[in-house]
């Protein structure tokens, strides 16, 4: 039997969510630092109100969180979700690293 702090289903929900292009791209931007959504939108071309969605997702989900700075909001990687920051994610459950 595995032990772990995490459910399997905290654990599998969390990594469905990157099974998505779009948050993946998402999460792979704000590790290289914040972005606005507008920047994020340039490199990422697909509707705003897709990429909206996206975003609401992966904050609720507590992988990114948003700060309003005027009229724009910036898109940073969770804290505990960036702690491996140059490596890769820290979801929680477990680390995805890149190579």
């Amino acid at each position: 039997m595995v032990s772990s702090a995490y459910s399997s289903d905290y654990c599998a929900r969390r990594l469905r969510l990157l099974a998505d292009e779009t948050r993946f791209q998402v999460l792979q931007l704000l590790r290289e630092k914040p972005r606005y959504v507008g920047e994020i939108n340039q490199l990422i071309p697909i509707e705003q109100s897709l990429l909206s969605h996206h975003l609401k997702i992966l904050r609720e989900e507590g992988l990114v969180k948003a700060q309003r700075i005027g009229k724009g909001v910036l898109y940073d990687l969770a804290p505990e979700v960036a702690q491996f920051r140059e490596k890769g994610f820290n979801l929680g459950c477990c680390l995805l690293e890149f190579h």
